[in-house]
């Protein structure tokens, strides 16, 4: 078994380091884009009306038919 020197200490710490900052990179970009993409869906679905919810309005219309009380020729 060998010792380290001193610089190869370092350079290994160094080493672990740039690794761990990586992984936490990584770690931090994936829950931003799964957050992201929950905002997203949320608002396609906000946006977006429930198919069941049309309304549909029937009316009758009445034509009333000459020579009735509204009428205005006098004779």
């Amino acid at each position: 078994m060998s010792a380290l020197s001193p610089v190869e200490r370092r350079e290994r710490r160094e080493r672990r380091r740039r690794q761990e900052l990586i992984r936490w990179g990584i770690r931090i970009g994936l829950a931003l884009l799964i957050f992201l993409f929950g905002v997203a869906l949320g608002q396609a679905l906000h946006d977006n009306p429930k198919p069941s919810s049309t309304v549909t309005l029937e009316r009758t219309l009445r034509i009333p038919t000459s020579g009735g009380p509204g009428s205005t020729v006098t004779p």
